[in-house]
Protein backbone atom coordinates (compact mmCIF):
# COMPACT_ATOMS: atom_id res chain seq x y z
CA UNK A 1 0.00 0.00 0.00
CA UNK A 2 1.17 3.42 -0.74
CA UNK A 3 2.20 6.40 1.78
CA UNK A 4 -0.68 8.03 0.44
CA UNK A 5 -3.40 5.66 0.74
CA UNK A 6 -1.80 4.68 4.15
CA UNK A 7 -1.98 8.58 5.56
CA UNK A 8 -5.49 8.47 4.02
CA UNK A 9 -6.38 5.42 5.88
CA UNK A 10 -5.14 7.04 9.18
CA UNK A 11 -7.63 10.07 9.14
CA UNK A 12 -10.51 8.47 8.20
CA UNK A 13 -9.92 5.43 11.30
CA UNK A 14 -8.81 8.73 13.49
CA UNK A 15 -11.58 10.40 12.65
CA UNK A 16 -14.19 7.25 12.71
CA UNK A 17 -13.09 7.05 16.27
CA UNK A 18 -13.92 10.82 16.91
CA UNK A 19 -17.47 10.41 15.70
CA UNK A 20 -18.23 7.39 17.75
CA UNK A 21 -16.86 9.32 21.13
CA UNK A 22 -19.18 12.21 20.00
CA UNK A 23 -22.16 9.90 19.74
CA UNK A 24 -20.90 8.28 23.34
CA UNK A 25 -20.40 12.00 24.87
CA UNK A 26 -24.21 13.38 23.03
CA UNK A 27 -25.61 10.60 24.71
CA UNK A 28 -24.08 11.31 28.53
CA UNK A 29 -23.41 15.08 28.08
CA UNK A 30 -23.98 17.65 25.02
CA UNK A 31 -21.55 20.57 26.43
CA UNK A 32 -18.47 17.71 26.34
CA UNK A 33 -20.16 17.34 22.09
CA UNK A 34 -19.72 20.98 21.86
CA UNK A 35 -16.07 20.41 22.45
CA UNK A 36 -15.67 17.56 20.96
CA UNK A 37 -16.50 18.73 17.91
CA UNK A 38 -14.49 21.61 17.62
CA UNK A 39 -11.47 19.56 18.49
CA UNK A 40 -12.62 17.24 15.74
CA UNK A 41 -13.07 20.06 13.13
CA UNK A 42 -9.61 21.19 14.05
CA UNK A 43 -8.01 17.98 13.55
CA UNK A 44 -9.55 17.71 10.84
CA UNK A 45 -8.08 21.20 8.77
CA UNK A 46 -5.51 20.37 10.11
CA UNK A 47 -5.10 16.87 8.65
CA UNK A 48 -6.21 17.97 5.04
CA UNK A 49 -3.49 20.55 5.34
CA UNK A 50 -0.71 18.12 5.91
CA UNK A 51 -2.20 15.87 3.25
CA UNK A 52 -1.91 18.43 0.77
CA UNK A 53 1.49 19.19 1.88
CA UNK A 54 2.69 15.64 1.65
CA UNK A 55 0.70 15.10 -1.26
CA UNK A 56 2.37 17.98 -2.85
CA UNK A 57 5.81 17.14 -2.06
CA UNK A 58 5.08 13.32 -3.23
CA UNK A 59 4.60 15.13 -6.77
CA UNK A 60 7.72 16.31 -6.68
CA UNK A 61 9.14 12.69 -6.17
CA UNK A 62 6.82 10.82 -8.72
CA UNK A 63 7.69 13.96 -11.05
CA UNK A 64 11.16 13.77 -10.96
CA UNK A 65 11.00 9.60 -10.97
CA UNK A 66 9.32 10.31 -14.37
CA UNK A 67 11.78 13.33 -15.64
CA UNK A 68 14.54 9.90 -14.76
CA UNK A 69 12.68 7.50 -16.57
CA UNK A 70 12.41 9.61 -19.84
CA UNK A 71 15.73 10.64 -20.03
CA UNK A 72 14.97 14.12 -19.33
CA UNK A 73 17.46 16.05 -17.53
CA UNK A 74 17.28 19.71 -19.01
CA UNK A 75 14.23 20.35 -16.11
CA UNK A 76 15.28 21.40 -12.38
CA UNK A 77 12.91 21.95 -9.26
CA UNK A 78 12.77 24.81 -7.24
CA UNK A 79 13.68 24.69 -3.60
CA UNK A 80 9.80 24.46 -1.66
CA UNK A 81 10.89 25.84 1.78
CA UNK A 82 10.82 22.74 3.88
CA UNK A 83 14.70 21.80 4.81
CA UNK A 84 14.27 18.04 4.29
CA UNK A 85 12.28 18.60 0.73
CA UNK A 86 15.13 21.00 -0.39
CA UNK A 87 18.09 18.78 0.12
CA UNK A 88 16.16 16.48 -1.16
CA UNK A 89 15.67 18.84 -4.13
CA UNK A 90 19.44 19.97 -4.12
CA UNK A 91 20.70 16.23 -4.54
CA UNK A 92 18.04 15.85 -7.58
CA UNK A 93 19.00 18.48 -9.27
CA UNK A 94 23.17 18.28 -8.84
CA UNK A 95 22.60 14.47 -10.17
CA UNK A 96 20.56 15.64 -13.43
CA UNK A 97 23.34 18.23 -13.75
CA UNK A 98 25.72 15.87 -14.01
CA UNK A 99 23.71 13.24 -16.03
CA UNK A 100 23.11 16.22 -18.57
CA UNK A 101 26.70 16.70 -18.67
CA UNK A 102 27.54 13.16 -18.86
CA UNK A 103 24.98 12.30 -21.72
CA UNK A 104 26.55 15.61 -23.57
CA UNK A 105 30.04 14.27 -23.35
CA UNK A 106 29.19 10.86 -24.32
CA UNK A 107 27.09 11.71 -27.44
CA UNK A 108 30.10 14.59 -28.43
CA UNK A 109 32.40 11.55 -27.98
CA UNK A 110 30.28 9.17 -30.05
CA UNK A 111 30.05 11.74 -32.44
CA UNK A 112 34.15 12.05 -32.82
CA UNK A 113 34.62 8.29 -32.70
CA UNK A 114 32.18 7.53 -35.39
CA UNK A 115 33.42 10.60 -37.65
CA UNK A 116 37.11 9.30 -37.10
CA UNK A 117 35.75 5.62 -37.83
CA UNK A 118 33.90 7.01 -41.06
CA UNK A 119 36.89 8.46 -42.45
CA UNK A 120 39.62 5.85 -40.78
CA UNK A 121 42.03 4.28 -43.61
CA UNK A 122 42.13 1.59 -41.20
CA UNK A 123 39.26 -0.84 -40.96
CA UNK A 124 37.76 -1.34 -37.89
CA UNK A 125 34.89 -4.45 -37.55
CA UNK A 126 32.77 -4.75 -34.31
CA UNK A 127 31.11 -7.78 -33.17
CA UNK A 128 28.38 -8.32 -30.85
CA UNK A 129 28.30 -10.89 -27.91
CA UNK A 130 27.08 -13.47 -30.30
CA UNK A 131 30.26 -12.79 -32.87
CA UNK A 132 28.50 -11.25 -35.10
CA UNK A 133 28.94 -8.06 -36.84
CA UNK A 134 26.94 -4.96 -35.49
CA UNK A 135 29.92 -2.45 -37.09
CA UNK A 136 31.74 -1.80 -39.53
CA UNK A 137 33.48 0.80 -41.35
CA UNK A 138 33.68 2.00 -45.15
CA UNK A 139 37.65 0.90 -45.29
CA UNK A 140 36.88 -2.73 -43.62
CA UNK A 141 34.37 -2.59 -46.35
CA UNK A 142 36.37 -1.94 -48.68
CA UNK A 143 38.70 -3.98 -47.60
CA UNK A 144 36.33 -7.20 -47.38
CA UNK A 145 34.73 -6.11 -50.74
CA UNK A 146 31.24 -5.76 -49.14
CA UNK A 147 28.15 -3.19 -49.95
CA UNK A 148 27.87 -0.66 -47.41
CA UNK A 149 26.01 -2.35 -44.30
CA UNK A 150 25.87 -5.63 -46.14
CA UNK A 151 27.62 -7.49 -43.45
CA UNK A 152 25.78 -6.23 -40.48
CA UNK A 153 24.41 -9.20 -38.83
CA UNK A 154 26.91 -11.63 -40.06
CA UNK A 155 29.20 -13.87 -38.73
CA UNK A 156 32.99 -13.70 -39.63
CA UNK A 157 32.73 -17.40 -40.57
CA UNK A 158 30.55 -16.67 -43.22
CA UNK A 159 32.52 -14.28 -45.24
CA UNK A 160 34.28 -15.96 -48.10
CA UNK A 161 37.06 -13.98 -48.77
CA UNK A 162 40.45 -14.89 -47.68
CA UNK A 163 40.51 -11.48 -45.90
CA UNK A 164 37.27 -12.90 -43.61
CA UNK A 165 38.22 -16.54 -43.41
CA UNK A 166 42.02 -14.59 -41.71
CA UNK A 167 39.91 -12.45 -39.26
CA UNK A 168 37.11 -15.03 -37.99
CA UNK A 169 40.76 -17.66 -37.47
CA UNK A 170 42.33 -14.69 -35.34
CA UNK A 171 42.20 -15.55 -31.53
CA UNK A 172 41.72 -12.44 -29.14
CA UNK A 173 45.33 -10.71 -28.64
CA UNK A 174 46.66 -11.99 -31.33
CA UNK A 175 47.79 -9.96 -34.98
CA UNK A 176 48.35 -11.56 -38.21
CA UNK A 177 50.18 -10.09 -41.56
CA UNK A 178 47.56 -11.61 -44.47
CA UNK A 179 48.08 -11.07 -48.58
CA UNK A 180 45.70 -10.18 -50.60
CA UNK A 181 45.03 -9.92 -53.96
CA UNK A 182 47.64 -9.26 -55.47
CA UNK A 183 50.75 -7.23 -53.61
CA UNK A 184 48.66 -5.92 -51.21
CA UNK A 185 49.49 -6.91 -47.51
CA UNK A 186 46.72 -6.20 -44.38
CA UNK A 187 47.91 -6.38 -40.93
CA UNK A 188 44.92 -7.76 -39.42
CA UNK A 189 44.46 -7.49 -34.94
CA UNK A 190 41.47 -8.73 -32.69
CA UNK A 191 41.54 -6.31 -29.24
CA UNK A 192 38.88 -6.83 -27.16
CA UNK A 193 36.50 -4.38 -24.57
CA UNK A 194 34.33 -4.14 -21.99
CA UNK A 195 30.52 -3.42 -22.93
CA UNK A 196 28.39 -3.41 -19.95
CA UNK A 197 30.33 -5.86 -17.51
CA UNK A 198 31.24 -8.29 -20.58
CA UNK A 199 33.88 -8.44 -22.84
CA UNK A 200 32.92 -7.94 -26.81
CA UNK A 201 35.37 -7.92 -29.66
CA UNK A 202 36.78 -5.48 -32.32
CA UNK A 203 39.09 -6.32 -35.38
CA UNK A 204 41.40 -4.00 -36.71
CA UNK A 205 42.86 -4.05 -40.60
CA UNK A 206 45.67 -2.09 -41.56
CA UNK A 207 46.81 -2.06 -45.00
CA UNK A 208 50.75 -2.15 -45.10
CA UNK A 209 50.92 -3.08 -48.85
CA UNK A 210 52.66 0.41 -50.03
CA UNK A 211 54.69 0.73 -46.87
CA UNK A 212 55.63 -3.06 -46.81
CA UNK A 213 56.57 -2.87 -51.00
CA UNK A 214 58.92 0.11 -50.19
CA UNK A 215 60.45 -1.17 -47.53
CA UNK A 216 60.96 -4.34 -49.45
CA UNK A 217 62.05 -2.60 -52.72
CA UNK A 218 64.78 -0.40 -50.60
CA UNK A 219 66.57 -3.64 -48.73
CA UNK A 220 66.50 -5.81 -52.03
CA UNK A 221 67.74 -2.67 -54.21
CA UNK A 222 70.57 -2.46 -51.32
CA UNK A 223 71.01 -5.98 -51.56
CA UNK A 224 71.15 -6.52 -55.59
CA UNK A 225 73.08 -3.46 -55.61
CA UNK A 226 75.89 -4.97 -53.18
CA UNK A 227 75.58 -8.58 -55.30
CA UNK A 228 75.71 -6.54 -58.56
CA UNK A 229 78.73 -5.09 -57.77
CA UNK A 230 80.35 -7.72 -56.32
CA UNK A 231 79.68 -10.18 -59.30
CA UNK A 232 80.59 -7.41 -62.00
CA UNK A 233 83.70 -7.42 -60.74
CA UNK A 234 84.34 -10.52 -60.08
CA UNK A 235 83.16 -11.59 -63.54
CA UNK A 236 85.03 -8.78 -64.93
CA UNK A 237 87.97 -10.05 -63.54
CA UNK A 238 88.05 -13.66 -63.59
CA UNK A 239 86.64 -12.82 -67.88
CA UNK A 240 90.13 -11.40 -68.39
CA UNK A 241 92.24 -14.16 -66.79
CA UNK A 242 90.61 -16.85 -68.79
CA UNK A 243 90.85 -14.37 -71.99
CA UNK A 244 94.35 -14.20 -71.65
CA UNK A 245 95.05 -17.59 -70.73
CA UNK A 246 93.08 -18.89 -74.25
CA UNK A 247 96.78 -17.27 -75.39
CA UNK A 248 98.39 -20.52 -73.96
CA UNK A 249 96.21 -22.52 -75.67
CA UNK A 250 98.78 -22.86 -79.02
CA UNK A 251 101.51 -24.42 -76.58
CA UNK A 252 99.49 -26.85 -75.56
CA UNK A 253 99.87 -30.52 -77.51
CA UNK A 254 97.18 -30.91 -80.84
CA UNK A 255 95.16 -33.47 -78.46
CA UNK A 256 94.29 -31.02 -75.58
CA UNK A 257 94.33 -28.02 -77.28
CA UNK A 258 90.23 -28.43 -78.01
CA UNK A 259 89.42 -29.55 -74.73
CA UNK A 260 91.13 -26.56 -72.94
CA UNK A 261 89.47 -23.89 -75.43
CA UNK A 262 86.13 -25.71 -75.16
CA UNK A 263 86.25 -26.21 -71.19
CA UNK A 264 87.49 -21.89 -71.49
CA UNK A 265 85.01 -21.15 -73.73
CA UNK A 266 82.20 -22.84 -71.35
CA UNK A 267 83.29 -20.79 -68.06
CA UNK A 268 83.68 -17.41 -69.98
CA UNK A 269 79.90 -18.23 -71.18
CA UNK A 270 78.51 -19.18 -67.63
CA UNK A 271 80.43 -16.01 -66.34
CA UNK A 272 79.20 -13.57 -68.91
CA UNK A 273 75.82 -15.25 -68.22
CA UNK A 274 76.09 -14.57 -64.40
CA UNK A 275 76.73 -10.96 -65.22
CA UNK A 276 73.93 -10.25 -67.57
CA UNK A 277 72.05 -12.37 -64.59
CA UNK A 278 72.57 -9.36 -62.23
CA UNK A 279 71.93 -7.03 -64.07
CA UNK A 280 68.33 -7.90 -65.46
CA UNK A 281 68.16 -7.71 -61.59
CA UNK A 282 69.34 -4.41 -61.24
CA UNK A 283 67.51 -3.01 -64.14
CA UNK A 284 64.20 -4.03 -62.09
CA UNK A 285 64.97 -1.02 -59.66
CA UNK A 286 66.53 1.38 -62.28
CA UNK A 287 63.34 1.83 -64.25
CA UNK A 288 62.93 5.51 -64.71
CA UNK A 289 59.58 7.13 -64.23
CA UNK A 290 57.03 6.24 -67.10
CA UNK A 291 56.46 9.17 -69.51
CA UNK A 292 52.66 8.24 -70.14
CA UNK A 293 50.60 9.27 -73.32
CA UNK A 294 47.49 8.51 -74.58
CA UNK A 295 47.70 4.75 -75.94
CA UNK A 296 45.06 2.37 -77.58
CA UNK A 297 45.47 -1.19 -75.80
CA UNK A 298 44.07 -2.90 -78.21
CA UNK A 299 46.86 -2.83 -81.14
CA UNK A 300 49.48 -3.35 -78.14
CA UNK A 301 47.87 -6.63 -77.30
CA UNK A 302 47.20 -8.06 -80.50
CA UNK A 303 51.29 -7.37 -81.08
CA UNK A 304 52.28 -8.76 -78.13
CA UNK A 305 50.09 -11.57 -78.60
CA UNK A 306 51.56 -12.18 -81.93
CA UNK A 307 55.07 -11.64 -80.69
CA UNK A 308 54.64 -14.34 -78.17
CA UNK A 309 52.02 -16.81 -80.44
CA UNK A 310 55.43 -17.33 -82.17
CA UNK A 311 57.41 -19.12 -79.19
CA UNK A 312 57.76 -23.05 -79.17
CA UNK A 313 56.01 -23.18 -76.18
CA UNK A 314 52.36 -21.80 -77.66
CA UNK A 315 51.85 -23.62 -80.51
CA UNK A 316 49.02 -25.38 -78.44
CA UNK A 317 47.43 -22.34 -76.94
CA UNK A 318 44.80 -20.53 -78.49
CA UNK A 319 44.07 -16.66 -77.83
CA UNK A 320 40.35 -15.87 -76.83
CA UNK A 321 39.65 -12.47 -77.13
CA UNK A 322 36.72 -10.49 -75.03
CA UNK A 323 36.87 -6.68 -76.31
CA UNK A 324 34.31 -4.30 -75.39
CA UNK A 325 34.71 -1.98 -77.76
CA UNK A 326 37.41 -1.51 -81.08
CA UNK A 327 39.43 0.73 -79.37
CA UNK A 328 40.14 1.36 -75.54
CA UNK A 329 42.38 4.32 -74.56
CA UNK A 330 45.06 4.76 -71.49
CA UNK A 331 47.64 6.64 -70.74
CA UNK A 332 50.99 4.51 -71.02
CA UNK A 333 54.16 4.24 -71.57
CA UNK A 334 54.36 2.34 -74.48
CA UNK A 335 57.46 0.85 -73.85
CA UNK A 336 57.39 -0.16 -69.61
CA UNK A 337 53.88 -1.54 -70.51
CA UNK A 338 54.61 -3.55 -73.18
CA UNK A 339 57.51 -4.93 -71.12
CA UNK A 340 55.06 -5.89 -68.62
CA UNK A 341 52.47 -7.39 -70.89
CA UNK A 342 55.67 -9.77 -72.11
CA UNK A 343 56.48 -10.99 -68.99
CA UNK A 344 52.38 -11.10 -67.93
CA UNK A 345 51.36 -13.31 -70.71
CA UNK A 346 54.63 -15.42 -70.82
CA UNK A 347 53.74 -16.53 -67.48
CA UNK A 348 50.11 -17.41 -68.58
CA UNK A 349 51.81 -19.35 -72.00
CA UNK A 350 54.44 -21.48 -69.48
CA UNK A 351 51.06 -22.34 -66.77
CA UNK A 352 49.40 -23.68 -69.73
CA UNK A 353 52.37 -25.89 -70.77
CA UNK A 354 50.73 -27.44 -74.04
CA UNK A 355 47.70 -26.94 -74.70
CA UNK A 356 44.94 -24.42 -73.30
CA UNK A 357 43.18 -21.19 -73.87
CA UNK A 358 44.35 -17.60 -73.11
CA UNK A 359 41.49 -15.47 -72.88
CA UNK A 360 41.83 -11.35 -72.91
CA UNK A 361 39.63 -9.29 -71.96
CA UNK A 362 39.16 -5.15 -72.33
CA UNK A 363 36.11 -3.38 -70.85
CA UNK A 364 35.68 0.10 -69.57
CA UNK A 365 32.84 1.37 -67.31
CA UNK A 366 32.30 4.65 -65.49
CA UNK A 367 35.50 6.01 -66.74
CA UNK A 368 37.66 2.95 -65.70
CA UNK A 369 39.08 0.39 -68.03
CA UNK A 370 39.91 -3.46 -67.02
CA UNK A 371 42.07 -5.60 -68.88
CA UNK A 372 41.79 -9.14 -67.89
CA UNK A 373 44.40 -12.04 -69.21
CA UNK A 374 43.15 -15.37 -67.58
CA UNK A 375 45.06 -18.98 -68.73
CA UNK A 376 43.50 -22.28 -68.46
CA UNK A 377 46.93 -23.85 -66.34
CA UNK A 378 46.62 -25.41 -63.15
CA UNK A 379 45.89 -22.19 -60.85
CA UNK A 380 47.94 -20.51 -58.43
CA UNK A 381 48.63 -22.92 -55.32
CA UNK A 382 47.13 -21.11 -52.01
CA UNK A 383 50.59 -20.99 -50.18
CA UNK A 384 52.20 -19.02 -52.97
CA UNK A 385 49.32 -16.46 -53.35
CA UNK A 386 50.64 -14.33 -51.15
CA UNK A 387 54.28 -14.29 -52.41
CA UNK A 388 53.56 -13.68 -56.12
CA UNK A 389 55.33 -10.07 -56.10
CA UNK A 390 57.99 -11.03 -53.95
CA UNK A 391 61.61 -10.42 -55.23
CA UNK A 392 63.47 -13.72 -55.85
CA UNK A 393 60.03 -15.73 -55.13
CA UNK A 394 58.75 -17.87 -58.36
CA UNK A 395 56.57 -21.24 -58.57
CA UNK A 396 58.19 -22.20 -61.57
CA UNK A 397 61.41 -25.01 -60.88
CA UNK A 398 64.17 -22.66 -62.95
CA UNK A 399 62.66 -19.43 -62.14
CA UNK A 400 64.45 -16.23 -61.25
CA UNK A 401 61.74 -14.18 -59.21
CA UNK A 402 62.27 -10.57 -61.39
CA UNK A 403 59.35 -11.23 -63.70
CA UNK A 404 56.37 -10.31 -61.60
CA UNK A 405 58.91 -7.48 -59.43
CA UNK A 406 59.06 -5.78 -63.00
CA UNK A 407 55.83 -6.17 -63.39
CA UNK A 408 55.06 -4.20 -59.85
CA UNK A 409 57.49 -2.45 -60.45
CA UNK A 410 56.01 -0.86 -63.87
CA UNK A 411 52.44 -1.11 -62.95
CA UNK A 412 52.58 0.88 -59.56
CA UNK A 413 54.65 3.53 -61.22
CA UNK A 414 51.69 4.11 -63.39
CA UNK A 415 49.29 4.21 -60.53
CA UNK A 416 47.30 0.99 -61.75
CA UNK A 417 45.22 -1.18 -59.73
CA UNK A 418 46.21 -4.64 -60.46
CA UNK A 419 46.29 -8.30 -59.03
CA UNK A 420 46.69 -12.19 -59.65
CA UNK A 421 43.84 -14.73 -58.44
CA UNK A 422 42.56 -17.95 -58.78
CA UNK A 423 39.40 -17.99 -60.16
CA UNK A 424 36.08 -19.97 -58.90
CA UNK A 425 37.03 -22.54 -61.95
CA UNK A 426 40.51 -22.96 -61.51
CA UNK A 427 41.59 -20.88 -63.87
CA UNK A 428 44.42 -17.93 -63.01
CA UNK A 429 43.20 -14.10 -63.73
CA UNK A 430 45.80 -11.15 -64.23
CA UNK A 431 43.77 -8.06 -63.77
CA UNK A 432 44.35 -4.50 -64.16
CA UNK A 433 42.27 -1.42 -63.49
CA UNK A 434 43.28 1.44 -65.34
CA UNK A 435 41.95 4.89 -65.76
CA UNK A 436 40.75 5.64 -69.18
CA UNK A 437 41.80 8.32 -71.76
CA UNK A 438 40.88 10.52 -74.24
CA UNK A 439 42.02 9.32 -77.78
CA UNK A 440 44.99 10.82 -78.88
CA UNK A 441 48.78 9.93 -80.54
CA UNK A 442 49.61 7.73 -83.39
CA UNK A 443 48.33 4.25 -83.80
CA UNK A 444 50.26 1.45 -85.16
CA UNK A 445 48.98 0.39 -88.06
CA UNK A 446 47.61 -3.26 -87.13
CA UNK A 447 44.73 -4.94 -87.79
CA UNK A 448 41.96 -4.76 -85.41
CA UNK A 449 40.73 -8.45 -84.14
CA UNK A 450 36.52 -9.16 -83.63
CA UNK A 451 35.25 -9.04 -80.66
CA UNK A 452 35.40 -12.74 -79.89
CA UNK A 453 37.75 -14.72 -81.44
CA UNK A 454 39.92 -17.53 -80.82
CA UNK A 455 43.28 -17.81 -82.86
CA UNK A 456 46.31 -20.57 -82.80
Amino acid sequence: MSLRRRAIAYLVALHAMFAALAVYLFLANPFWLIAVEAVFALSLVIGLRLWREMHRHLGLTAEGLRLIRDEEFTSRFLPVGQPEIDELIGIYNRMVDHLRDERVRVAEQHQFLSRVLQVSPSGIVILDFDGRISSINPAAERLLDAGPGSMVGLRLESLTSPLGKALADLAPGDAQLVGMLGARRVKCHHGTFIDRGFPRSFLLIEELTEELRQFERAAYEKLIRVMSHEVNNTVAASNSLLHSSLAYAGELAPGNREDFEQAIGIVIERTEQLGSFMRRFADVFRLPPPLTRPQDLVPILQGMSRLLAADDNAHGVSWNWELQAPAIWVDVDRGQFEQALVNILKNAIEAIDGTGTITIQLSSAAGRSTLAIEDTGPGIAAEAQSNLFTPFFSTKPHGQGIGLTLVQEILSAHGFDYGIERTGHGTTRFSIVMDTSTPGGVQDDVAVLPTRQAAQ
